[in-house]
Order: C-alpha cells, then sequence, then structure tokens
C-alpha cells in the first residue's frame, strides 16, 4: 500500500470511530469536533467556522442545535458588540470528556498493532503532517 492508499484507510477508519461514538451520543461527526474545539477555548463564532471549515449559516445553525440540546451557550463578546463566544455548559463538558475517552479507547485499540516505540514514532509523524 502506498502512502496515499494507507493515509486515505487510516482516515476512513478514524471516521468510523468518531461516526460510532458520535452515534452513541446522537451526534454528527462535525458536532463531536464541536466540542473537541469547545474543550479548551471559547471562540467567536467566525473562528469556530474556520476551525471547522464551515460558513456562517452553518455554523449558526450547528450552534443553535447544540445549544438546543444544552450543550453549548453564547455569550457576548467583550470585545465586539455584535459578536458572541461560544462555550460549553456543565452537561457539554460532560459529553466532550466521555465522547474523548470512548474515541481514545478506540484509537488505542486501533493502534494496538504498533509496540511502544512505533506508536510514538507514529505520533511524531502524525504530527509534522497536522502541524507542518
Amino acid at each position: 500500500m502506498n502512502t496515499v492508499d494507507a493515509l486515505v484507510q487510516l482516515s476512513f477508519q478514524v471516521q468510523r470511530i468518531l461516526a460510532a461514538v458520535g452515534a452513541e451520543h446522537d451526534l454528527s461527526i462535525v458536532q463531536i469536533r464541536l466540542l473537541g474545539i469547545l474543550r479548551d477555548r471559547q471562540p467567536g463564532m467566525l473562528e469556530l467556522g474556520q476551525h471547522l471549515g464551515l460558513d456562517k449559516s452553518s455554523i449558526t445553525g450547528l450552534v443553535s442545535r447544540a445549544e438546543k440540546r444544552g450543550l453549548v451557550q453564547r455569550t457576548p463578546s467583550p470585545h465586539d458588540g455584535r459578536g458572541v463566544l461560544v462555550a460549553l455548559t456543565p452537561a457539554g463538558r460532560r459529553l466532550a470528556a466521555q465522547g474523548e475517552m470512548q474515541i481514545n479507547r478506540r484509537i488505542t485499540e486501533l493502534t494496538k498493532a504498533l509496540n511502544a516505540t512505533q506508536r510514538k514514532q507514529f505520533t511524531q509523524l502524525a504530527s509534522v503532517l497536522v502541524n507542518p
């Protein structure tokens, strides 16, 4: 298998894991990504759209649906009178933590064929690719 095929196949496996964990919590992959982004920051809608690769109307809908479920809340931006910041609620934080544990467990299972040295090398190489 060449590099492209290997990366594509690996991405499919990771997407399956994310979809399975999401399905257990009635979340889409994009909603899982939203919760993951909000774990350690409170971005504005524009920044959130950039992280997720979504336009303004899509982000607004995504945040509105999560807000209706009690997972996120919007607060006025202290720096922009028209802007809002998006943050996890306590329920959203709990769900994000549960999802993270489940994803970590399944990714660990996925990488169990690698020994400790190979896992370390893989992590270093993948980090170079995602943070050029």
